[in-house]
């Protein structure tokens, strides 16, 4: 049998730090310290060569628990639906019409932060209630 082992989810965009920050924002994640010798990122974006932008950047789980989100600056822009995306946990446990007031609220907070609603698929007789949504840069995403 394999030992588990801790993953790094990689997003492919345009701007780094930006999808970082709104990534922070919706799990509760943090931006780890500076590189070593930086109090600050914007320290160490300050030392980089003239004319280079930001080429990646990170969020963490403070806790230590959820895996390392890593977002690299790509020149090409998003043409095709995700093959993975994230589903945002926030209505785990909960069901019915409890369940789907939890993931509209969670909605309305992502939305407030640049986030899109795309869908709402409600519950039936085999499946509970989910929301299916787009990040700052268009990326699909779940909230279940």
């Amino acid at each position: 049998m394999s030992k588990i082992r801790k993953i790094q989810v990689t997003f492919d965009c345009a701007d780094p730090e930006r999808l970082a920050r709104f990534w922070c924002e919706v799990l509760g994640y943090v931006v780890p310290p500076a590189p070593e010798g930086f109090g600050t990122w914007e320290d160490y974006h300050r030392s980089l060569p003239s004319g280079h932008e930001v080429e990646w950047f990170a969020c963490v789980d403070p806790s230590g628990e959820g895996p390392r989100l890593f977002f690299q600056r790509v020149p090409e822009g998003k043409v095709a639906k995700n093959r993975v995306h994230l589903d945002v946990r926030a209505g785990t446990g909960l069901v019915g019409e409890e369940r789907l007031t939890a993931l509209q609220a969670e909605c309305a907070r992502l939305v407030g932060l640049g986030a899109v609603h795309l869908y709402t698929q409600f519950a039936d007789e085999e499946n509970e209630s989910c929301i299916t949504m787009q990040d700052i840069e268009g990326n699909e995403f779940c909230l279940d």
